[in-house]
């Protein structure tokens, strides 16, 4: 399938609003809920959204324009989140989070890429060769993906509490 910028840019879009109208005013203990040593709260889920606005993204798009394949995008930082993470409640992040998108997608708009642009090719540090549609396509899929690991740690928080039902709800299965 073709990526279509105006569909990404419309899923980039909606993630702040989905991601408050599920977690905003959760209590702390749900906020801090995670699956296990190794993985994040929704609390830092949505702290390392905000990071990779910031870091990810637009810079490695910014250097895929300027240099083409020539240089290798910077690298990532996954865990770059977590002293934000720290100083912060699940509120001011999403906030936070809100804010950086917005700005984002302004800065995404402001690159009025056409199909020629999607096609260049970037050099990314782990992939090698990949194109600007790709990328994109990836910070779309990198939300769904967070929004999906959000819902199934909450799901998990009532792990107990279904009893039998267990069973029929794949929310509660190992992921």
């Amino acid at each position: 399938m073709n990526v279509d910028l105006g569909t990404v840019r419309a899923q980039l879009a909606r993630t702040p609003g989905v991601l408050d109208a599920l977690l905003r005013g959760l209590p702390q203990a749900w906020a801090e809920l995670d699956e296990g040593p190794g993985t994040w709260s929704p609390r830092g889920v949505v702290a390392h959204l905000s990071h990779a606005d910031r870091t990810n993204w637009l810079p490695r798009a910014r250097v895929l324009l300027a240099a083409g394949e020539a240089e290798v995008f910077p690298p990532f930082d996954r865990a770059g989140h977590q002293a934000a993470e720290a100083a912060r409640s699940l509120d001011e992040l999403l906030d936070d989070f809100a804010a950086v998108r917005e700005e984002s997608l302004d800065a995404l708009d402001a690159l009025t890429l056409g199909a020629a642009e999607l096609g260049r090719r970037g050099t990314h540090p782990e992939f090698g060769s990949v194109t600007l549609a790709q990328l994109l396509a990836t910070w779309a899929a990198h939300d769904l993906d967070h929004v999906l690991q959000i819902t199934r740690t909450l799901g998990g928080g009532y792990r107990e509490a279904v009893g039998p039902w267990r069973a029929y709800l794949r929310i509660m299965r190992p992921a």
